[in-house]
């Protein structure tokens, strides 16, 4: 027998093994789980260990290579930084290098080792990267391991799962959601094991767990290696002959990058769950949950338990919606969705001004906020995924995914930016400045859908969809 791995997209185009979709998909969708159950549980930590114990005297002196580190990014951000804004300096600089690095990763794929041998690499240096988080000393190298390491691993398989389809398969959206319900259950359980762990028993114990769940995740690849797209044998050939771009493929490209700052502004309000808000909802809402105070890494796993039943019940929407009227386009949703985290902002707002008057804000406009934000999000992160894995020419298509994720390297960047002002700004003004930037994301995606929506349309012309073929 065989065995060489199986491309479902031409080899079994009928594949319904899993929910309706190839095989291959349960296998790239449980490992990226566990690895983000892994990155996920470090980074609700991050912020967290940082202000609590890494930046503080006693164990900043021991960390290798910090004094110069440090020294760049206070003269990036302009002078010296509270250890506050230090940390969210170091947050945002970390979670915007992991989505500039796939880029790198997209092209190493693309032009020498394949995205397997890629993703294998990657897995691996980010196992080595979380153990290396277990101990001060090593801090520096084991993001410089992370960002390597999720670089090559991050763009590649998620292009995976979109080449398990042939090119008119409406099944891809959808892909991407269940590949996203998998992602929503990851974090759920990061902050329960890695986040209860290294809050209440040592932040390394926390740091070990996400290790531990990166190894899991390259059993599970490799488990599956014959159910998912094959490797073209001429992949490592630097010299091969690749399709041309031609002009229309040109203008979609460009419009995708022009699409990146929009993207970037609007998800300020989403990353920023990792990083101020962890630090701001403590100390200004209740937290008191059945006579116990909940741990603050909890808030994580709240949001995720809230996301999976925002995709949820924006999947079932659609597909009701599908059966009656004409579905908008990828980059409507998108619209659709800014607009609904535009309001969960607001949220916030509400509850910033209720606390200005002395006291703390009831849990419920947390609540609020992750409703309105899971709901939103669900027609922002996945779809935009589907939008660039379908309309990016064939030619760059796995360097197109590094590129769509360089609005969360943009964003993430000026989350750590924006974290900063929690010390200068009233709480009023910090969430509504989040407020603005969500809703001009709106406004901009409204116009763009409007202005070249026919570029990004289906080649067959049909309409975008989140329906399986039934």
């Amino acid at each position: 027998m065989s065995t060489q791995p199986v491309s479902a997209a031409s080899d079994k185009p009928h594949d319904r093994d899993f929910l309706g979709h190839p095989r291959g998909l349960a296998y790239l969708a449980f490992t990226e789980a566990w690895e983000r159950f892994s990155y996920y549980g470090m980074q609700t930590l991050l912020v967290l260990y940082m202000v609590r114990e890494l930046l503080l005297p006693g164990h900043i002196e021991r960390i290798a290579g910090f004094g110069a580190f440090r020294a760049a990014i206070e003269h990036l951000y302009g002078g010296p930084l509270s250890t506050v804004a230090l940390a969210s300096a170091i947050f945002g600089l970390y979670t915007g290098l992991v989505y500039l690095t796939p880029i790198g990763g997209g092209l190493l794929a693309d032009r020498l080792l394949g995205k397997t041998r890629a993703i294998m690499l990657g897995a691996s240096l980010m196992a080595a990267g979380h153990f290396l988080m277990a101990f001060d000393v090593s801090f520096l190298i084991a993001l410089l391991c992370l960002l390597t390491g999720v670089g090559c691993f991050k763009g590649n398989l998620a292009s995976q799962v979109g080449a398990l389809y042939a090119a008119g398969d409406l099944r891809r959206a959808d892909a991407y959601q269940i590949y996203y319900l998998f992602i929503s259950g990851a974090v759920i359980a990061a902050p329960l094991v890695s986040g209860t762990l290294g809050e209440l028993y040592g932040w390394h114990y926390g740091f070990g767990a996400a290790g531990v769940g990166m190894l899991i995740a390259i059993v599970i690849y490799r488990s599956g290696r014959r159910w998912l797209p094959a490797e073209p044998a001429i992949v490592r050939t630097v010299s091969v002959s690749r399709p041309p771009l031609r002009g229309d493929d040109r203008k979609v490209v460009l419009v995708l990058i022009g699409l990146l700052p929009v993207l970037a502004i609007g998800t300020v309000g989403n990353q920023e769950i990792f990083n101020a808000y962890m630090l701001w909802v403590p100390d200004h809402i209740d937290m008191m949950f059945f006579h116990h105070r909940m741990p603050t890494t909890w808030l994580v796993t709240l949001d995720a338990i809230v996301a999976i039943a925002g995709l949820l019940a924006s999947m079932a929407f659609w597909r009701i919606w599908s059966k009656r009227f004409r579905e908008p386009s990828e980059i409507a949703k998108i619209s659709l969705g800014f607009l609904v985290s535009t309001a969960a902002v607001l949220s916030l707002v509400a509850a910033a001004v209720i606390t200005a008057a002395g006291g703390k804000a009831s849990f419920g406009w947390v609540l609020g906020f992750e409703v309105l934000n899971s709901l939103g999000f669900s027609n922002i992160l996945p779809v935009g995924l589907a939008l660039y894995t379908r309309a990016s020419p064939k030619a760059v298509a796995a360097t197109m995914v590094g590129v769509y994720f360089l609005h969360l390297f943009a964003c993430n960047n000026l989350v750590g930016w924006l974290g900063g002002l929690i010390e200068r700004l009233s709480g009023p003004q910090f969430w509504g400045l989040h407020a603005a930037l969500v809703g001009a994301a709106a406004i901009l995606s409204w116009l763009a859908a409007r202005l070249f929506g026919h570029l990004l349309a289906p080649d067959d012309g049909a309409p975008a969809t989140l329906a399986r073929e039934t």
